[in-house]
């Protein structure tokens, strides 16, 4: 099984989109980008967020431009994670795009656990530890935090 179809996203239900709003979640139309600009420095302020850096494309897909969309959820399962990531522009970041967070924008995140896009089992869904950068899985209904990314074609 590749990367690609090992993660599963979840459709948005009256209830959970209920449930992402009273967390916070706002409807906010995309910022435009200017086709072959991109910031230069890792960190920069940026369309409502901040730059990553490069991710690599999965499976022949061309590579991307990251960028940490501002603002986090605290306190909410992974499918509420989900949908209010989508409704703040973006969605959660691969396990791939954790990693380079931890290593680029480390600072921007508290020191815990934040959900990832990628399912670990039926139950079960990927997290990153913003201490020490570990990896692992938790059953997606603990209420963890959850940041938004948006990926931008080179």
């Amino acid at each position: 099984m590749n990367q690609e179809s090992a993660i599963e996203h979840v459709a948005p239900t009256t209830a959970s989109i209920a449930t992402a709003t009273a967390v916070g979640a706002t409807s906010r139309a995309l910022p435009t980008f200017a086709p072959g600009f991109y910031p230069i420095a890792i960190g920069a302020a940026f369309a409502e967020g901040v730059y990553a850096g490069v991710v690599r494309g999965v499976n022949g897909a061309p590579d991307q431009h990251l960028l940490l969309i501002d603002g986090e959820v605290d306190g909410v399962i992974w499918d509420t994670a989900c949908i209010w990531a989508e409704s703040v522009g973006g969605s959660l970041p691969t396990r791939a795009e954790q990693a380079v967070l931890f290593g680029n924008l480390k600072d921007h995140f508290q020191r815990d656990w934040y959900w990832s896009s990628e399912q670990a089992g039926p139950s079960t869904a990927w997290d990153q530890y913003f201490l020490d950068g570990t990896q692992s899985s938790l059953t997606r209904s603990y209420e963890g935090r959850a940041r938004a990314v948006r990926r931008l074609p080179i």
